[in-house]
């Protein structure tokens, strides 16, 4: 990926766990490579196409002079999402905060902290089978739309699909959408949960009828397996209602376990068992 570099911008700021530092206020040192595709804007010498650093610069400076918070973890945490709000050509960061005036008490040069921080594409499953289900899901999408570390790209279709694994419950409305998101896979999990909390859902019966489910099936192109969480989703080959809805938005998308396009799991479903039931 391209990167456009800022190197020691001085900014004077009040972050610090004693109080004289932040009545005093010190010096802070910021590096910041800002991770974007410069091609466009280069062929076209196009500013739109890029991030204008002098933008930026003056972004950071009004930012830690106008927060205050007690660790340089912090300022590093809330400058790098604000920056990934603000720069939407930015699709991820590399933040360095350096403290050159560290009352330690000790000759030193400077202490620093480094994140690095971006967008990261996810596909979500959306269902529900109880109450007005087009509302519910629509409700839920407004919720994540609402969240700062979450766009909503791209959404399928809903399609009317018949219950999976407990039959004996009213039809499912199902569909899958496209994010990028700053939470990590754990803290996407949480964010959906709660979602699925205010939309009144209660986990009482495995596979029974619920307001509200919403399903990570891909996150990049990682895989991961933890009792909490498991990516890409692992049953989605097996499963109509989530290839399909998946099918319409993101058909070239390769399953990084399967090795398959969407499309082609969704092909080798349907010869198999014909369109599978939901």
């Amino acid at each position: 990926m391209d990167c456009i570099r800022i190197r020691n911008l001085e900014i004077f700021g009040h972050h610090g766990v004693y109080s004289e530092e932040k009545r005093l206020g010190q010096k802070f040192v910021v590096c910041a490579d800002l991770y974007l595709d410069i091609r466009p804007s280069g062929l076209s010498d196009d500013l739109k196409l890029s991030v204008n650093y002098g933008d930026v610069c003056k972004f950071m400076d009004s930012f830690m002079r106008g927060n205050t918070y007690y660790l340089i973890e912090a300022v590093a945490e809330k400058m790098a999402k604000a920056l990934l709000v603000e720069f939407e050509n930015v699709s991820s960061i590399r933040l360095e905060i350096k403290k050159p005036w560290a009352p330690i008490g000790l000759p030193l040069e400077e202490v620093s902290v480094v994140i690095e921080r971006g967008w990261h594409d996810a596909y979500i499953g959306l269902g529900s089978n109880m109450g007005d289900k087009k509302d519910i899901i629509n409700e839920a999408l407004s919720r994540m739309e609402g969240d700062d570390d979450i766009k909503v790209l791209e959404r399928s279709s809903l399609i009317d699909t018949k219950p999976y694994g407990k039959t004996d419950q009213p039809d499912f409305l199902n569909g899958a959408v496209h994010i990028k998101t700053m939470y990590t896979p754990l803290e996407l999990l949480k964010c959906l949960n709660e979602i699925e909390l205010l939309s009144g859902r209660v986990r009482e019966e495995h596979w029974g009828p619920r307001t509200l489910d919403l399903d990570i099936l891909l996150y990049d192109d990682i895989i991961m397996d933890t009792p909490d969480l498991t990516i890409p989703h692992y049953d989605m080959k097996n499963r109509d209602f989530v290839l399909k809805p998946l099918c319409e938005i993101a058909s070239w998308l390769r399953h990084p376990v399967e090795g398959k396009t969407i499309r082609e799991m969704l092909s080798s479903l349907e010869m198999k068992d014909g369109p599978a039931s939901s």
